[in-house]
């Protein structure tokens, strides 16, 4: 499939989806230049790639089991080669603790590999949650020891992602790196500028999550540069063990250059080496520190 073939395919499917929804409080696309420039392509026959990935939301309204009424939203985006590649989607609830959250993506995302690969597949995805969220907050209503052991599975395993972006300029990503990681409660660091590095550890699905938020974003060029997961037994202390920063925060290691994008990667080498991790540096740049 072309990229004007994909492009049609999206702009068909969010046509579908706006007719369905015609409301906001329904459907609502969140980046109105992304789909303008979708729509643009599409009319000119063009065979570009588009510059940032189409984002919306859907939100639905389901009984508890309960009788109590819960709000559940899908923050989906489009990768470029979608249909071919499945959707990001991510379901959020006030209603759910976070380890239900997480334990209804997982599943959600299995369903989609396992029936949806290279269709279009968004109103499946939304079904999916309508049919079985319900579920879950039954779960976490009622489980006690059982669902505990469910939940520690699904933690316990220690990640740290070594992130390169090609740069980092705008604030308002700078100001999203930085939030986002602090909500998921991982430690690290982000280095501003060209290149820019993005460092995140903490557990697997909360690391998991952070990159899917970022690689949302629209960039030159971002990829995981380098991965590390740790299994442990489960236990909270053993997680704290294993960080290397002990929270997250923007380094700025004296900014320089015409437009001062440009860090002092000598001070970067010894910011990983104060913190056991002087070793990332070659696989960043292919030299060693000093």
């Amino acid at each position: 499939m072309s990229n004007l073939e994909e492009a049609e395919v999206q702009l068909s499917e969010l046509d579908l989806l706006s007719s369905m929804f015609p409301n906001e409080d329904e459907f609502k696309v969140t980046d109105q230049l992304a789909l303008a420039e979708l729509k643009d392509l599409v009319e000119r026959c063009s065979l570009e790639v588009p510059s940032s990935k189409i984002q919306f939301m859907l939100k639905l309204e389901l009984k508890t089991p309960g009788g109590d009424k819960a709000e559940f939203s899908l923050s989906c985006a489009f990768p470029f080669k979608y249909p071919a590649v499945l959707p990001e989607v991510t379901v959020r609830s006030s209603s759910l603790s976070r380890s239900q959250l997480i334990q209804l993506n997982t599943d959600l995302l299995g369903y989609l590999k396992e029936n949806c690969a290279g269709e279009v597949c968004i109103l499946n995805a939304r079904e999916w949650v309508k049919d079985h969220a319900a579920a879950y907050i039954n779960k976490d209503l009622s489980s006690s020891s059982g669902g505990k052991s469910d939940v520690k599975r699904s933690e316990d395993i220690f990640t740290r992602l070594w992130i390169y972006s090609h740069h980092i300029y705008n604030k308002q990503k700078r100001k999203n790196i930085v939030d986002w990681a602090k909500e998921l409660n991982l430690s690290g660091f982000s280095m501003p500028g060209k290149p820019g590095i993005i460092c995140v550890e903490g557990p697997q699905t909360m690391c998991e999550e952070f990159w899917a938020r970022i690689r949302r974003l629209s960039w030159q060029r971002i990829l995981i540069r380098h991965r590390e997961d740790i299994s442990l037994k489960g236990t909270e202390d053993e997680m704290e063990k294993q960080r290397k920063f002990s929270r997250f925060e923007e380094k700025i290691f004296d900014a320089h250059g015409a437009r001062g994008n440009h860090m002092d990667l000598g001070q970067l080498y010894h910011f990983l080496v104060d913190n056991r991790c002087a070793d990332i540096f070659q696989m960043y740049f292919g030299v060693e520190g000093q």
